[in-house]
């Protein structure tokens, strides 16, 4: 049996697995070049670069698992907000 026979890999889903790369390709590349330092803002917790992209992945995940279970609304409402969340908690968090 091959591995794709059981995967079922859609245009968006790889968009997202690459996406997701990519992100994780720059800011290591980022973190090489610019080492961060940990500053505290609106979370209750001092957060490097690093850490504010993943607290704004898991809460964007959280975003559109509430869109999908809880409303109606197009999928794409939860993307945008999940990427204007994404610079908000990358600039100010």
């Amino acid at each position: 049996m091959n591995w794709l026979d059981w995967m079922a890999w859609t245009t968006p889903s790889a968009m997202f697995f690459i996406g997701i790369g990519c992100i994780l390709l720059a800011m290591t590349c980022w973190e090489v070049l610019s080492p961060s330092l940990e500053r505290k803002g609106f979370l209750p917790i001092s957060t490097t670069r690093g850490d504010r992209l993943f607290i704004s992945l898991l809460s964007a995940a959280f975003i559109h698992l509430g869109v999908i279970g809880f409303t109606g609304i197009s999928i794409w409402i939860a993307f945008s907000v999940a990427i204007v969340w994404l610079f908000i908690v990358m600039k100010w968090g």
